[in-house]
């Protein structure tokens, strides 16, 4: 028991004294029911009528309760479609991804509120939020899994979810660890704020930093050059999963995504082998810039530059294209772009090979600190969601009662 919550918790004063001989367990479908959703379309949303939640809205929106909701629906429609009672709990019963199938969210507003199709409405006997805290806990997990079907689109029935067992400890335990979890949550979202807050700060005085140095370069006997003039451009191939699976190897393949430095996969092979400049060409992070020094191959959305004059420092070039490629990027149909055509065209300023070599040097150790304290601000936001995720579980673990 003393491995289970501390004596001298709260929460452990109340196990002690109102169910000292453990806590009886039940499964979700006898204290409840699973009411499927109805044919609510995204479509059919609307800025103000009556509250309606969709499933994705579930995955995007919402946390572990909610009193307002994102969307509405005319009263109209909502008279033809179920609704979640408040305390009712509304669940995500599909998602590509395992951990996300069954997310749920306690419904604690004043109204009934309209629940799209892909979703239940959770009816039961339970305090809603302990209910909902109930559905993040690793034991939880634990049970559903098995309970998931389908291949490309993962999703759990509630037929299978009332098979789910739940310890019940009395209302008074429930509230108090809500009350708990409720607090945490608030603490943990302040202190993730306050280090998402850091590191835009962080990065915005990096781009500062850069951009004064650049500006320095710019004024230093500089002379003027498009990056036709002074590299070769070429673009990367296609190159799918499949054979990023199938080649396995030593060698990085980089593609759009500015994470892990938008690696790709390894394989045993390489298009490249040196140094130069890659770039995105298209989608969300079109325009990010990269120096790369090595072996390795490049996607068919990334361009490639390959410094060919002596005059010109390729680190550089990487810094200054850095600061002013996303000017040139253009945003037509909705799909971020920066191709060949206009990535030949940015004209670059040139100071002498000394100045550049100079504040590449700087910007190089400027920018080593700033991936330390990038990677060192995740991983302590990482290191709160452990704790409380470690915290909300031992809340919700109980010693089962045994009937004599």
């Amino acid at each position: 028991m003393d491995q289970i919550v501390k004596p001298k918790s709260r929460v452990g004063q109340l196990i002690a004294q109102l169910c000292p001989g453990g806590v009886e367990f039940r499964t979700l479908g006898e204290v409840g029911e699973f009411i499927h959703g109805s044919g609510l379309q995204k479509s059919d949303l609307a800025e103000s009528g009556v509250g309606a939640i969709h499933y994705g809205q579930i995955h995007t929106h919402y946390g572990t309760w909610a009193k307002v909701t994102k969307s509405f629906v005319s009263e109209a429609l909502a008279a033809k479609l179920r609704k979640a009672r408040p305390g009712d709990i509304v669940i995500a019963t599909t998602s590509e991804d395992d951990e996300a199938v069954a997310k749920a969210v306690a419904w604690v507003g004043d109204a009934p509120v309209v629940v799209s199709g892909d979703a239940y409405i959770y009816r039961h006997t339970l305090d809603p939020k302990y209910v909902a805290y109930f559905f993040q806990s690793e034991q939880f997990q634990h049970q559903k899994k098995p309970l998931i079907t389908g291949t490309k689109v993962r999703r759990v029935s509630g037929q299978s979810l009332a098979k789910i067992r739940i310890p019940i400890p009395p209302r008074e335990i429930q509230r108090e660890i809500v009350d708990t979890l409720d607090n945490f949550t608030k603490l943990k979202a302040e202190l993730e704020a306050e280090l998402n807050a850091e590191l835009e700060a962080r990065r915005a005085q990096h781009e500062h930093y850069r951009a004064a140095l650049l500006n320095v370069a710019d004024r230093h006997q500089s002379k003027w050059a498009t990056i036709s003039d002074i590299c070769e451009i070429s673009r990367g191939r296609v190159i799918s999963r499949e054979y990023v699976r199938d080649n396995a190897g030593e060698y990085p393949v980089y593609s759009s995504q500015t994470v892990n430095e938008g690696i790709f996969g390894r394989i045993g092979t390489y298009d490249y082998d040196g140094e130069y400049i890659t770039w995105t060409t298209d989608g969300a992070n079109a325009g990010s810039v990269f120096y790369r020094n090595g072996k390795f191959s490049i996607t068919n959305v990334c361009g490639l530059l390959k410094v060919r004059v002596k005059y010109v420092n390729t680190k550089f070039l990487t810094h200054s294209l850095a600061h002013i490629a996303k000017e040139h990027v253009s945003s037509g149909m909705g799909n971020p772009k920066l191709m060949s055509n206009v990535m030949r065209n940015i004209p670059i300023p040139i100071p002498p090979l000394a100045e550049q070599e100079r504040v590449a040097s700087i910007l190089d150790r400027f920018g080593a600190l700033m991936n330390e304290i990038s990677a060192g601000l995740p991983a302590e936001v990482r290191a709160r969601r452990w704790q409380y995720e470690y915290y909300r579980d031992r809340l919700l673990t109980f010693p089962e009662h045994v009937a004599a």
